[in-house]
């Protein structure tokens, strides 16, 4: 599907001009130019120098600013001619790692400043908020929908996964697209499956790793000692792999919990060596062994396309491995939010 970016002097009254808060790696950026919609973005804000590095290198200097969002006023909203907000808030006052502390956490003072902005933001006609799973349960979301109600705003809920549209990763996020105008058939329960239309066949993660060429890909191979102390406790796909584990920025920092690893085998060769490992009668021919699974991390590249990023997108030069993981982690699904832009309607 081309684009449909506007152009800065091109003016068309039925366009969505869209102010993209959070605005990270340009996740929502790519999702409302796949849904297809006539859309120009005014503002990109993100207090993240990394992020908008990136940001920037994919959509051009100085489309991102670093910009702290408590400083956002209703003033500056309707001198941008924004009629729509984007934005995925950090989700780490609503995680276990964060603590679950919510509207006491220090980072979720700009969504509650957001918060405060709804009723005196007349002309922003559609807000997309994206956030953790769990974020339905706590606090700061029943505030958000209160502000919304308050402010004539109606609201639709969803936890979706990738892995419902055919992308072979897990990665529920909760969603809340609200309007000025009410939705057609119930609201109330939170939905869960996507629309039919945007369902596909289920691909394999062979169809997303990148070719071996030796020398590019044996840099993520795991060292020796991490694969004798976490193998087991890995998630390790094959290419006939149809699922694959939830990234975290955390990812490669940690083993367990942070997204999966993948072995280039087939899973009934991988199976046969994992078994021989407990039979081997040396340490030496239990790492030999190991090391024959041939196990690595999937590359930034590799992330970015389980989470829907088009191939164009790219990381500038210098940036490094873990620079690219954390970001990814703390994007979105490019793929499910694009699909909730059919809400507009």
């Amino acid at each position: 599907m081309e684009p449909q970016q506007l152009d800065q002097n091109e003016q068309n009254p039925s366009e969505y001009r869209v102010l993209e808060l959070f605005s990270g790696i340009g996740g929502m950026h790519y999702a409302i130019r796949r849904s297809g919609k006539p859309f120009r973005v005014v503002a990109a804000m993100e207090i993240n120098p990394v992020a908008n590095t990136i940001y920037n290198h994919n959509f051009g200097p100085g489309a991102a600013k670093n910009s702290n969002i408590l400083s956002l006023t209703p003033e500056r909203i309707d001198q941008l001619g924004a009629n729509v907000i984007l934005m995925s808030p950090p989700c780490q006052p609503f995680t276990r790692n964060g603590h679950f502390k919510d509207v006491e956490d220090r980072r979720a003072d700009p969504f509650v400043h957001l918060c405060d902005l709804l009723d005196k933001i007349p002309q922003v006609r559609f807000v997309l908020l994206e956030n953790v799973k769990g974020f339905e349960r706590s606090q700061a979301c029943e505030q958000y929908k209160a502000r919304l109600t308050a402010a004539g705003f109606f609201f639709r809920e969803f936890i979706l996964s990738p892995h419902d549209y055919g992308v072979p990763n897990t990665r529920h996020r909760y969603y809340c697209v609200a309007k000025r105008t009410p939705f057609e058939g119930p609201t109330q329960e939170i939905i869960v499956k996507p629309h039919n239309k945007h369902v596909k066949s289920l691909k394999s993660i062979s169809e997303i790793v990148e070719p071996d060429d030796g020398d590019h890909l044996s840099r993520y191979l795991l060292k020796p000692d991490l694969l004798r102390k976490r193998l087991a406790i890995m998630d390790i796909c094959t290419p006939d792999s149809r699922n694959s584990m939830c990234f975290t920025k955390a990812y490669t920092h940690y083993a367990e919990g942070t997204g999966s690893v993948y072995s280039p085998l087939a899973r009934e060769e991988f199976d046969r060596i994992y078994a021989q490992i407990g039979l081997a009668e040396d340490a030496e021919e239990q790492d030999r062994l190991r090391a024959s699974l041939k196990v690595r991390y999937f590359t930034p590249k590799e992330v970015a396309r389980l989470m829907s990023f088009p191939e164009g997108f790219g990381f500038p030069k210098g940036t490094t491995d873990k620079q690219c993981y954390r970001v990814l982690g703390n994007s979105i699904n490019v793929l499910v939010v694009s699909s909730l832009f059919d809400e507009m309607e």
